[in-house]
């Protein structure tokens, strides 16, 4: 029933996506803001607290309302699979500015592809050069599509498959706005922000986030250029602060042959270049903290769609001949 309920998700998304700034958007925004002001008094136990708060009862809330559910019609325990998977995971939560960006680009309008830009990451994309505006848009559009789509895709599958139902979608989701959220508030808005609540808040969804990002640099290997992925994967994760986050683009960048990384401000995140510091003589791309390939083009863009899409029906798939095991089994 997992492998329908996501095949509905992902069709009805695209027939129907949510707005760029959806009601529950904001009602997430406000929830999350509401338990760190309610339970985080500055210190670290009020960190996990305030987490727990913020993660923990809608977690539990759409499990209870999936068990009553099932109990009564297995039906609408499929819709409201759907209506879950529909609401955490898809393109299109991400997808309208990476389209924007590449056509403002595609008219030669670089001031409205950096605006774009700037208006999507918060960040100061006024003196960047067209490659590295390409760059960045290549960097944040692999991240997001791991993060709206293949983390939510594993969690779900995962916990749905012990009979949590949707359980493991919401717990990504909170986990991953909760980190994204209080470091925006602190780097952007300068708003003030427990430094134990952020780094909780960050390392709790590294840990979520470990085998989803893992499988999806693998499969990102497997439906791209397989050695240059797993050599890049291998060879340049450390170039990222998160490791995590390093595996992904790494193996990205070897499976499409495009340069990522790099000394150009402003990164995927904070200070999170590094250089290689071993081996012999270092050659340019090593000595800039660059991953090897070509350095991103226009051309890029439509082979990361192209990554992700063949990614996403190797995942299907693979779920689809599971459960037709298990079926039969």
């Amino acid at each position: 029933m997992g492998f329908v309920a996501v095949v509905l998700a992902l069709l009805l998304e695209q027939i129907k996506p949510l707005p760029r700034e959806s009601s529950l958007h904001g009602l997430l925004r406000d929830y999350v803001g509401w338990c760190g002001r309610s339970f985080d008094a500055g210190k670290p136990h009020h960190a996990w607290v305030a987490w727990c708060v913020a993660v923990g009862p809608p977690t539990l809330a759409v499990f209870g309302t999936y068990l009553f559910i099932q109990r009564h019609n297995v039906l609408l325990a499929l819709a409201f699979d759907v209506i879950v998977l529909y609401i955490t995971l898809g393109f299109r939560q991400f997808s309208h500015y990476f389209t924007d960006i590449r056509q403002a680009l595609e008219r030669g309008d670089e001031d409205e592809a950096r605006r774009l830009l700037a208006e999507w990451r918060h960040l100061d994309t006024s003196e960047l050069p067209r490659t590295e505006v390409l760059r960045h848009v290549v960097e944040h559009a692999l991240l997001a599509a791991h993060r709206h789509v293949f983390g939510v895709f594993f969690w779900f599958v995962a916990l749905s498959a012990v009979g949590l139902g949707p359980a493991g979608a919401v717990l990504y989701r909170l986990a991953e706005f909760g980190s994204r959220y209080w470091g925006y508030r602190q780097r952007t808005m300068d708003a003030p922000v427990n430094v134990a609540l952020l780094e909780l808040s960050q390392r709790l969804f590294s840990l979520i986030d470990h085998v989803p990002a893992r499988l999806t640099a693998f499969g990102f290997a497997v439906v791209g250029d397989f050695e240059e992925a797993v050599a890049g994967w291998r060879r340049d994760a450390g170039l990222w602060q998160h490791p995590n986050e390093g595996i992904i683009l790494a193996a990205a960048a070897g499976a499409v042959g495009v340069q990522l990384g790099g000394a150009a401000p402003p990164g995927v995140t904070p200070d999170r270049r590094k250089t290689f510091t071993s081996g012999g003589a270092p050659d340019l791309a090593a000595a800039a903290g660059s991953t090897e390939g070509a350095p991103a083009q226009l051309g890029h863009l439509a082979s990361v769609v192209g990554l992700v899409w063949r990614s996403v029906v190797l995942w299907l798939l693979l779920v689809a001949l599971l459960t037709a095991a298990n079926v039969l089994g």
